[in-house]
Parts: C-alpha cells; structure tokens; sequence
C-alpha cells in the first residue's frame, strides 16, 4: 500500500517537474512579446499584463528551482530536507504579486492625469495571442499537473488564470478604446489586473505563512485525530499533541498517551503502530509518539502550555 503511494507521488512529481518546465517557457517567451508589445502600442493594460506574466514565469521558475532543492537528500542538519524551501518560495511568490498589484496601480492612476496615445490595434493584436497562450498553459497545467493538492503547483496555475483575466481586460479595452475612443478603458484594465494579482498574491501569502507558523493543516481536523487516538484500545489520555506541515501534503504529528504501566515495552509499542497505521488514513504521513505510564509529570492537557515546561526545569 505505502509502496504504491509513493511511487505515484513520484509519478506526479516528474510530472509536474515537466509540466512546469514546458509553462515556463512558453509565458517567459510570451511575456516578451508582451512587454515589447505594450511598449511599442504604448499600452499600460498590455504592460501591467506583460508585468503579470513575469511574475508568472516567475513564479513557475521558482517552483521548478523549489521540487529541484527538494528532491535533495535529507541531512543531519536538514533533517526534513529541502523540501521547506518550497513554501518559503511560494511565500516570496505571494509577496512579489503584491508588490507588482501596487506598481500597475500606480502607473494606472498617473495615466488618468496624462493619457498617452495608444496603438489599439497592435494592443488587440497581441492582447489575443496572450489570451490563447494562457488558456493553452492553464488547460495544460490542468491535465498534466498536480493543481489541487500541491501548494507550489497551485500557485503557478493561479497564476496562469489570474494572466488570463488580464489578458481579457488588455482585449476588452482595446476594443472600447477602438469603438469609442474610451481612452481610460485602458487605466480600468490595468486596476483590474492589479486587483486580482494583489488577491492571489495576498492569499498565497497567508496560506504560506500559516504553515511557516505550523499553524494546522488547513484540511485536517484536529479533533478527529485526537478521537482517533483516544478511541484506541489501551490508551488512556493523550496530552502535548503537536500537529503541522512541513511542505504541501506531509504532515506531521506528535504526543504523548498515557497506558498502562504494567504493560511490556513490546505492547505499548504495538498501541503506538496501531495509532500510527489509522493516522495514516487522515493524512498524517508522520508520527511521534512518546508513551508514559499514569506517574507522567505532565499535566493532562491536550495542548502543551508554556508554563508547564518552565516547571521541569526548577
């Protein structure tokens, strides 16, 4: 069973190594064409779309740079390996989108006061093709990649779909500029952009930071994973339980039970593989348990307090 699950972890890995590799060079070749584009047709819509893209490549480089270090051996040092160097990442990732946001936002707002002329037809133009690179990457990333549960992949195909509202805002206003002559239809294209680059950045940004916290994971119930321990046959009470994650879907989990104190040292063990083999059923890919008899100098709390620790001390 754990065979075979590791194995497709593996298969989605180099799959989403390659899935990766490919996005990325097709928006990182796009966004150039992008950036020259806005440039040249003088069009803040398709530049702060071209910006968007280049978090994008970004953000999929980076990804790429995150499964490379994490598939480095764990060391003594590092004993959880690289693989924390992805959250840290796409902790950078949420940040640089928020950055960016503020910048088109600016520029956005300059341009109300001092409109520029626009080329609105190179802006079509080019407008469209990035509209169809997006779609082409996302359905892509959607087929071959793991989006749903892997943080990193998450936040790259986010991206890719964020990109492509941008790209829908550069054609809407270019055809407004076109039809009436709306000269601000380009500003309110940017600010949209800006808003939604700031969103996605922002809430990756809080997803990334509850698990640098080791904050719970989001999709595990604590409660049931204490039932779960409680219900097991020998154990007492369980007290100090710790749960976290060290990078998307591993997770961790320690804490003390309370036995018998006449049991062997053999039983007691077979309680605490028991635990760990249904814990494996809600996700925890990781335990350490610490078993302890009634005459345990902790108090029965659930959570670990601080004072508690300061009181081993004296």
């Amino acid at each position: 069973m754990a065979h075979h699950h590791d194995h497709s972890h593996a298969h989605t890995h180099t799959a989403n190594k390659q899935v990766l590799r490919i996005s990325f060079f097709v928006i990182a070749g796009f966004m150039l064409v992008e950036a020259v584009g806005g440039w040249l047709t003088n069009s803040l819509a398709l530049l702060s779309d071209a910006g968007h893209m280049f978090s994008d490549a970004f953000s999929l480089g980076v990804a790429l740079w995150a499964f490379k270090l994490g598939e480095k051996q764990t060391t003594l040092q590092k004993t959880f390996g690289y693989k924390r160097f992805e959250i840290l990442t796409a902790m950078f990732n949420g940040l640089s989108l928020v950055l960016i946001a503020a910048m088109i936002f600016y520029e956005a707002v300059k341009r109300l006061f001092y409109p520029p002329e626009i080329l609105t037809g190179g802006m079509l133009v080019v407008s469209i093709i990035g509209l169809l690179v997006n779609i082409g990457v996302a359905v892509y990333m959607l087929k071959n990649g793991d989006t749903e549960e892997n943080v990193n992949m998450r936040g790259a195909y986010l991206h890719v779909i964020s990109d492509l509202f941008g790209s829908i805002g550069a054609i809407v206003a270019a055809v407004l500029m076109m039809a009436y002559g709306w000269q601000w239809a380009d500003t309110v294209a940017s600010v949209l952009v800006a808003a939604l680059v700031g969103r996605s950045g922002w809430k990756l940004f809080k997803q990334t930071l509850h698990i640098l916290m080791e904050g719970a994971p989001e999709n595990i119930h604590t409660d049931e994973l204490l039932s779960v321990i409680r219900n097991m046959e020998g154990v007492k009470s369980v007290h100090d339980l710790h749960v976290w994650t060290i990078t998307s879907n591993i997770h961790v989990l320690s804490c003390h039970i309370v036995v018998d104190g006449d049991m062997t040292v053999a039983e007691s063990e077979q309680i605490a593989y028991r635990i760990e083999h249904e814990l494996a059923h809600h996700n925890i890919g990781h335990c350490t348990i610490q078993i302890e008899s009634e005459q345990h100098p902790h108090k029965d709390e659930v959570l670990c307090s601080q004072e508690m620790h300061e009181h081993h001390h004296h």
